[in-house]
């Protein structure tokens, strides 16, 4: 009867100290197909977390490096910078889209073709600072949906 109770207590201290992994629906997840020379691509997607959270990294197979990037218009110049933490408020919807916030699949291992799918790992990180994984396939498209 002790063995029973000690292991429901430890059970439900376990479930007490676990961390919450962040919860993030990811939508319309695509990148658009490559030529056989071009060494990147974009991703894009839309992200919406249950509680406040930040996207830290992501990674893939089909490249050496994946790095967030904001476009944005500085004069008249277009200038791109990695952003090292996005912030996913809690509830809203985050657009990661062509011209704005996306990811930037950097030394392609392979060209993207249409049809077929791109694998990405988002590490997602929540208020209590624990990273969570979130896997993602992105459809290769020619173009913009």
């Amino acid at each position: 009867m002790k063995a029973i109770f000690a292991a429901f207590v430890a059970a439900v201290l376990g479930l007490v100290a676990a961390p919450s992994a962040a919860q993030v629906e990811v939508k319309s997840a695509w990148s658009r197909a490559t030529v056989s020379a071009q060494k990147t691509a974009g991703a894009y997607m839309q992200l919406k977390s249950a509680q406040a959270a930040s996207l830290v990294d992501a990674e893939s197979p089909a490249a050496a490096a994946v790095e967030v990037h904001e476009m944005r218009m500085d004069g008249n110049v277009m200038t791109m910078r990695r952003v090292r933490k996005l912030d996913l408020p809690a509830g809203k919807v985050v657009e990661l889209k062509p011209g704005g916030i996306h990811l930037m699949l950097i030394d392609l291992k392979q060209p993207l073709k249409k049809g077929e799918s791109v694998s990405l790992r988002l590490k997602i990180e929540g208020k209590d600072k624990k990273v969570s994984t979130v896997e993602v396939k992105a459809e290769v498209r020619d173009k913009a949906p």
